[in-house]
């Protein structure tokens, strides 16, 4: 069993009595040599029957994939993407649900020395047109038959793509037979040039604009911030007890959350599994079968838990009984909190007996339904919220909250293990630091930050704002005198759901805006289950019938056409009046002021929220 690492607070700066400036020292040392290629052979030859995956079969059990049978898998995939004539530094599209598929073509891609370019699987046909003619993509694979149509109905305008293969029509099998032929060393040859500074992936992010960017992610980039994050949180990552640690990843591959723990995982000999689905039953089955230790997950999925837990309890006429739980579960949390800071004795007796009394009725249920053995849940992609945070802490789920972006390889900020404050998204990652701009905007600095936006042109990473320096985020925070982040705003006018996706309102509103209909819009969803809209009309006055709101919604479809499912404007709400500048809601720019506007119709855009 590893021993625990020491946990170095952050060193703060402070200007005029306000922390400005915090960072932590590495945990470990930078990798200077090899790929993230290397790591299913590395794994091969050190713990060959070591249980590195897991698939799930057709009768819903699931089969152990060992070190060395994935190592094989990655090689004859490999080999089947040299025999199609790929070169090295080629870029490989993947569009595909979270499956096991999708992180075997991910390490055979960079085994055979190419950059892998992740497509959001719901993505419409102009976004993924972008994409793999931005990237210059000369491969993808998609998991469909409809992408595959989708594509096919691209590929006139994408000069670049030379081939395309279908999971579900064994596109596995078919690289697999391609490659017989190819020597193993001709692999091994490609793996021993790529260095930890060449490009793993490009991860492409909505931009203020609305045109996704692709955000340069070196080998380098993912070894910092999987090895420091592994370290860091060594009770997730590392065996503790008997039962070995194991994950189940249900968020997107196309993400750079998932795609960070995955390879965490990898690194760390973490069994892992793949499910493709966020609905309730089908997850919950997957997770009681596969039986994960920890989880990744966003706030949604969290929040989904304890909501459902909280209908189930008042079907069966126990509504009250679940309220008193979370409050003694909450209370329990903060309690334990205060206790690892100094700040309090811990949870008391009486508190103590209460949170025994009900963890057979509700706690145990809550655990039950992440699978039963979940004791930690990373939890990234919007904030969780104290009242949350502390519940699941104190229903036996530790939670890890952190903070970041694509540009930061995910996570620039994780919650230090017992030593967590709630309401904040914790310390620097571990050799990395976070500054505060006069204006307030999060600063970030670290080896896990991107090397640039890709340049298609030049076929490299752009010397991007902050590249090796310190990356303007955008977003608005404040550091403690330990250290710890809060994040206070945005600065920047990109929404991020409940679930995690950015969405650039300006391209809807403009497109929107655009209907003889509509005076002005403001596209919402910040931090709530999916994006909405606010319509004036053009003529004040007009009459808001049948007819009226089913024009709206056909110019709503027409906008949605253009971008993904998450994206979408799922409900929309005309309004009253018009947004002017004499009202107070437009600058003499014309330009929204969204928080005046989302203070003055806050009741319409809670309505649009509504069941």
């Amino acid at each position: 069993m590893s021993v625990p690492p020491v946990l170095v607070p952050p060193r703060t700066t402070a200007v005029a009595g306000v922390v400005r400036e915090a960072s932590v020292p590495p945990l470990v040392p930078p990798v200077t040599r090899g790929s993230l290629g290397d790591l299913p052979f590395d794994n091969a030859a050190a713990a060959p029957a070591d249980a590195v995956l897991s698939r799930k079969q057709p009768d819903g059990t699931w089969r152990d994939v060992t070190a060395a049978t994935f190592a094989a898998e990655v090689l004859a995939v490999a080999k089947g993407l040299l025999a199609h004539g790929l070169q090295a530094g080629d870029r490989l599209a993947v569009m595909a649900r979270t499956r096991y598929e999708w992180t075997l073509l991910d390490f055979a891609a960079w085994a055979a020395g190419l950059v892998t370019v992740p497509v959001y699987p719901a993505s419409s046909a102009e976004q993924v047109r972008w994409i793999l003619a931005d990237s210059g993509a000369v491969a993808c694979v998609v998991e469909t038959a409809e992408q595959l149509r989708l594509i096919a109905g691209e590929r006139r305008r994408l000069p670049d793509l030379a081939h395309v293969w279908q999971i579900e029509a064994g596109a596995v099998r078919t690289l697999t037979d391609a490659g017989r032929a190819v020597p193993g060393r001709a692999v091994a040859e490609r793996r021993s040039a790529r260095t930890p500074d060449d490009i793993a992936t490009l991860i492409y992010t909505s931009g203020t604009t609305g045109r996704p960017k692709g955000c340069v992610l070196t080998h380098a980039n993912f070894f910092t911030e999987a090895d420091n994050c592994t370290e860091l949180l060594h009770p997730v990552f590392t065996s503790v007890s008997r039962r070995p640690a194991a994950t189940l990843l249900f968020l997107p591959l196309s993400h750079v959350f998932g795609r960070a723990v995955a390879i965490g995982c990898l690194r760390a000999r973490v069994r892992l599994g793949h499910t493709p689905s966020l609905r309730a039953e089908e997850l919950r089955a997957d997770l009681a079968g596969f039986r994960p230790t920890f989880l990744l997950a966003i706030p949604y999925v969290l929040e989904k838990v304890y909501n459902t837990g909280r209908a189930t309890a008042g079907q069966l006429g126990r509504a009250a009984v679940f309220d008193r739980a979370a409050d003694v579960a909450e209370a329990y949390g903060e309690a334990v909190t205060a206790r690892r800071h100094g700040t309090g004795p811990g949870p008391g007796l009486r508190l103590r007996a209460a949170r025994a009394l009900y963890e057979p009725l509700v706690y145990r249920r809550v655990r039950g339904a992440l699978g039963g053995r979940v004791r930690y849940v990373i939890s990234g992609g919007s904030p969780l919220g104290r009242r949350l945070s502390a519940f699941y802490t104190g229903a036996g789920v530790e939670v890890y909250e952190g903070y970041g972006l694509t540009e930061t390889t995910a996570a620039a900020t994780v919650t230090p293990p017992l030593r967590p404050r709630l309401g904040t998204v914790g310390w620097p990652l571990p050799g990395g630091a976070v500054r505060i701009a006069d204006d307030g905007e999060v600063l970030l600095r670290g080896g896990h930050v991107f090397a640039g936006y890709w340049d298609a042109k030049r076929q490299r990473a752009e010397e991007a704002e902050g590249a090796g320096e310190w990356f303007a985020t955008g977003d608005l925070g404040a550091l403690d005198s330990d250290g710890y982040l809060t994040i206070t705003g945005r600065k920047k006018e990109l929404i991020v759901t409940s679930g995690g996706k950015n969405v650039a309102p300006a391209p809807l509103e403009d497109a929107l805006r655009a209907h003889p209909l509509v005076g002005q819009c403001m596209v919402v969803g910040d931090n709530r289950p999916y994006v909405a809209a606010l319509i004036t009309l053009e003529e004040e006055g007009t009459a808001v019938d049948d007819r009226l709101l089913a024009e709206l919604q056909r110019a709503v479809d027409e906008v949605n056409r253009t971008v993904s499912r998450a994206e979408s404007i799922r409900r929309f709400v005309v309004v009253p009046g018009a947004f002017t500048e004499e009202s107070g809601h437009l600058t003499p720019s014309m330009k929204l002021k969204r928080d005046v506007v989302a203070r003055d119709f806050a009741k319409e855009i809670a309505g649009l929220y509504e069941k």
